[in-house]
């Protein structure tokens, strides 16, 4: 007997797509509250409790109850790990791949947290690993630079930046690892942006760009692998430190350059970044900055199929020909550095007392942030 109003199970180890991955602890149930037959089986699964199991299904719950995520007891055994709840599970009849909704499966949540005897068990019953929509069918198609998923371990993984980069360990080494989620695979324009994304990184090697090490390609969710920067992006140092030193960030100017000019001087074509601003400028070990998260760059030569909009990047550094869909050039990501070099000297991001999506229409208006801190500190003609 299924619950007419399916409850969220929150405890554990969560979807391995999920935008939020908190593992809860918490108490099943609140004093006089009744359980729901499906959330306690579930909740049998969370615990590895095989006599709950079997309890809760003689009890007349599917097999393949679903909460309100359309998470089954078997996607929460595969996270947990506890392969003889997942093959009593499967005995009883539960739907080997079914997919939560974020499109997650057992085996991709298994993989995810590296359950190994749960990936063969599951493997065993026919479970198939995710397909992505840049996978190939012949093993000598497969790009150099693909990526076993199952190397990838994301056991003490944390989010690095803007909701899109988590850090990961590969072969031992701790890497940054950028995900597109099966939620939105079937959208032609982002796997396009994936692919743009990934021929942008196989061309570029360059001591200030974040260096591409790799790529999940014929299994979802698709993920680009990248060197991993411990000392945090450029925005969160400026929090922290407020206006910076001249010499400091003359130094940091120079670094952003350097990477910047590397990726216009790009043959046959120049690579405009269009995203250029602090939190997409990260430190290495050395102090050193390098430019990263390509996301929105385009080849010079690619047409623009849709206009840039303060969802896609922060308006507050993005020149406003882009805004006004007029044609642009390298000049845009010249303008962006221009406001960053800016902020590091005054201490305060460009129009800082403005909403972000004001800013474009500030910069529409051919106004710019007014310069504020005393003249000494623009030092070698930085101001002019």
């Amino acid at each position: 007997m299924e619950s007419k109003n399916p409850a969220r199970f929150t405890l554990g180890k969560q979807s391995s797509l999920a935008p939020e991955r908190h593992n809860k602890e918490a108490e099943l149930q609140k004093d006089g509250e009744a359980v729901d037959q499906g959330v306690r089986l579930m909740y049998s699964a969370f615990e590895g409790d095989v006599g709950g199991i079997r309890e809760a299904l003689e009890s007349g719950v599917s097999v393949n109850y679903k909460d309100i995520d359309n998470r089954t007891a078997l996607h929460v055994a595969a996270c947990e790990g506890f392969t003889d709840v997942v093959d009593l599970l499967l005995q009883k009849g539960a739907e080997v791949d079914p997919k939560d909704r974020w499109g997650s499966t057992p085996l991709a949540d298994a993989i995810f947290y590296k359950k190994n005897d749960v990936i063969k068990l599951l493997e065993k019953h026919g479970a198939k690993p995710l397909m992505a929509p840049m996978h190939v069918n012949h093993a000598r198609e497969v790009p150099e630079y693909e990526i076993n998923p199952k190397e990838l371990d994301f056991t003490n993984s944390v989010e690095i930046t803007k909701g899109t980069f988590c850090s990961a360990l590969w072969r031992g080494t701790k890497v940054a690892v950028k995900k597109l989620g099966e939620d939105v695979i079937s959208d032609e324009e982002k796997v396009k942006a994936f692919r743009d994304e990934l021929a942008l990184f196989q061309k570029i090697r360059h001591p200030n760009v974040v260096q591409f090490l790799g790529a999940v390609t014929q299994s979802s969710p698709m993920m680009i692998v990248t060197e991993y920067l411990p000392k945090g992006d450029l925005r969160d140092f400026m929090k922290r430190k407020g206006a910076l030193k001249p010499s400091t960030a003359v130094r940091f100017a120079l670094d952003i350059a350097r990477g910047v000019g590397y990726l216009h001087e790009n043959k046959p074509s120049p690579i405009i970044h269009r995203d250029l601003e602090p939190s997409n400028i990260l430190r290495d070990d050395s102090g050193h900055l390098k430019v990263a998260d390509f996301g929105v760059s385009k080849l010079l030569a690619v047409k623009e199929d849709k206009p840039l909009t303060c969802q896609d990047t922060s308006c507050r550094y993005v020149a406003p020909e882009v805004f006004r869909q007029e044609e642009y050039d390298t000049k845009v990501d010249v303008f962006s550095f221009a406001l960053i070099l800016q902020e590091m000297i005054e201490g305060c991001p460009p129009f800082s007392a403005k909403q972000d999506d004001e800013v474009p229409k500030v910069y529409a208006a051919k106004e710019r942030p007014p310069f504020q801190a005393p003249a000494k500190r623009y030092s070698h003609g930085i101001r002019e």
